[in-house]
């Protein structure tokens, strides 16, 4: 089952989207917003489900489904919680500006608690800023659970994974080492994200969804080339179920809280560095990354952050190369 909310107000107005992502089917008479479904998913999930089948089997009125006309699928939510589960990606960053990695960085997971107050949907712009704020894209997967109680273990918050989707977790690179080095964590530096026109049912990605890792390549394009094209299963040091019980182990979790995996970061095949896809490799899902890479490299970063007009496309492809989730397609502006 797919579900999206088309912008309408603060929350979006919920409705039933078709597999091909071509249709949709109002929820209205169901419940009115997503918020509202996950609030009460034990009593509306059976009839959700019902809709999504007349409309993939065309015996209910449908219109066209255009995802200029999508909001964020929560427009707004209780909780945003991005964790950083590809490893990979950290240890790269910190490389390249001379800090040391902890060991326990790779045992217990790294989270912060980002602003849910307003999202972008997947086509609104990226308002850049001033330049210096080092504007950036971060392709990731995310995760929307049900009620998840303090202390639930791995299986537990497994069994609370309603939806699944992606999103473009922006971030200023410029501000965020003045924020760390304060001792407090991220803010300013973490601006709005945009997440996929739809989010999807974990049983509607069958074999692609296991381990509480979505296996499929997260592909990213900058400026129309390719840009990144790493696979999600791999090098994910910290599986959904753990990060969604490390985000509960001392608090009970709200329906509709959407638990982030970080930047999707793929090793080389020789266990090093990624390297771009124009050259054979995986490429990257953020620029901080391919900066750090050219830092270690060569001792200066070489590409530059997000400008005015830069347009960034991230998406997820069944085996017939179409989007799953739709695509998160903005400009910067």
């Amino acid at each position: 089952m797919k579900l999206a909310s088309l912008k309408q107000g603060r929350d979006g107005r919920l409705v039933v989207v078709s597999t091909d992502l071509a249709w949709y089917a109002d929820a209205g008479s169901i419940v009115p917003t997503l918020q509202a479904a996950l609030d009460d998913w034990d009593r509306v999930e059976g009839d959700l489900r019902n809709l999504a089948t007349d409309l993939d089997h065309d015996v209910i009125p449908k219109e066209r489904f255009h995802e200029r006309d999508a909001a964020a699928p929560l427009p707004r939510a209780y909780q945003w919680a991005d964790g950083s589960a590809y490893v990979n990606h950290v240890a790269l960053v910190r490389q390249s500006r001379g800090a040391e990695m902890p060991d326990s960085f790779w045992h217990d997971p790294l989270m912060y608690q980002g602003g849910s107050d307003g999202f972008l949907g997947p086509r609104d712009p990226i308002p850049a800023g001033d330049p210096a704020w080092g504007c950036d894209f971060e392709g990731e997967v995310v995760v929307v659970t049900g009620d998840v109680a303090a202390g639930a273990d791995r299986a537990e918050a497994l069994a609370a994974v309603r939806l699944v989707g992606l999103t473009n977790d922006v971030s200023l690179r410029g501000l965020i080492p003045g924020e760390l080095a304060k001792g407090f964590g991220f803010f300013q530096s973490k601006p709005a994200s945009a997440f996929s026109p739809v989010f999807v049912t974990p049983d509607a990605l069958g074999e692609w969804w296991s381990d509480g890792k979505l296996h499929r390549r997260l592909c990213v394009d900058l400026n129309g080339q390719p840009f990144g094209r790493a696979q999600a299963g791999v090098d994910m040091t910290f599986d959904f179920g753990t990060l969604i019980a490390h985000a509960a182990k001392t608090r009970a979790l709200g329906a509709g809280t959407i638990i982030g995996s970080g930047t999707v970061s793929n090793r080389d095949a020789d266990g090093g560095p990624g390297t771009p896809v124009g050259e054979g490799g995986v490429g990257y899902s953020c620029l901080a990354e391919v900066r750090t890479i050219e830092t270690i490299r060569g001792g200066a970063a070489v590409t530059p952050f997000l400008k005015a007009g830069d347009t960034v496309r991230i998406w997820a492809e069944d085996d017939r190369h179409h989007p799953i989730f739709g695509t998160i397609e903005q400009s910067v502006i």
